[in-house]
């Protein structure tokens, strides 16, 4: 049975203070999670160094919503993984679809990030996904499996046992709009099958894939119920302790 992991991406919301006050509200609200579920929580970098002595010992672990390439050097505003494990993370979400949108991040360069962090120990949330003219266009499938064939590119099947990918349709992403459970599953199934035609179904089905797009505490169950749906990436609805706790609960595998 593949692990069931509810992360949440805080994006560019919560200072301090309101990052110590949302994450012992967590803690009060989730003093454990199901069995076969992991949860892991991506505050803003100024946060992190807090939010790490804050989870020791709770049911949640620590996650960067981005890292450098590189482990050290003149790159202005950047963060390493060397920087984001020693202040406690074990995750780090990669390709997000904003920084593909927004900073131009490509396949290569995700691909580039996701070895860094393996070779650091760190586990790699590796993000894909269409945009709403894509689904249009009816290219979903070719979109989803060129990007995994680039995130993917050269990584071992023992770099593949640590990674997770996630699904986020972009049109779905802060929109309000949601992937029906069909269509989430729908994609899903096509991303493992592009994993198994790459290393084997063996491996494929040991994967674990999160759906981002939109998860809510009143929809999170019916997807998460599909049989290639092993997780969510919550953005908006990880900000509240109440909502993200329903989520977690909502992933019984």
């Amino acid at each position: 049975m593949r692990t069931m992991i509810i992360a949440g991406n805080w994006k560019m919301y919560k200072d301090v203070a309101e990052t110590r006050d949302l994450i012992t509200a967590l803690k009060a609200a989730v003093p454990s999670v199901p069995a076969g579920v992991e949860s892991i929580i991506c505050p803003p970098f100024t946060s992190l160094a807090l939010a790490g002595e804050l989870l020791k010992g709770s049911a949640f672990q620590l996650g960067g919503q981005n890292m450098s390439q590189h482990d050290e050097g003149a790159y202005t505003g950047e963060v390493s993984g060397k920087m984001l494990k020693a202040v406690g993370c074990d995750a780090v979400i990669l390709g997000h679809s904003e920084r593909r949108q927004y900073y131009g991040e490509t396949n290569e360069l995700v691909n580039l990030k996701a070895r860094k962090a393996l070779a650091l120990g760190l586990r790699p949330i590796i993000c894909v996904g269409e945009t709403l003219e894509e689904r249009e266009k009816d290219i979903t499938a070719q979109v989803i499996t060129t990007q995994v064939k680039g995130v993917l590119s050269g990584l071992t099947p023992q770099d593949m046992a640590k990674v997770v990918i996630a699904y986020e349709p972009v049109w779905a992403i802060g929109t309000g709009k949601v992937a029906s459970p069909a269509q989430a599953q729908e994609v899903h199934q096509l991303i493992r099958k592009q994993v198994a035609g790459q290393y084997d179904w063996a491996l494929a089905e040991k994967l674990t894939i999160q759906y981002g797009g939109s998860v809510k505490p009143d929809n999170a169950a019916e997807i998460l119920a599909q049989n290639d749906v092993d997780g969510a990436l919550v953005g908006g609805a990880c900000l509240k302790a109440d909502s993200f706790a329903a989520i977690i609960k909502a992933a019984r595998p």
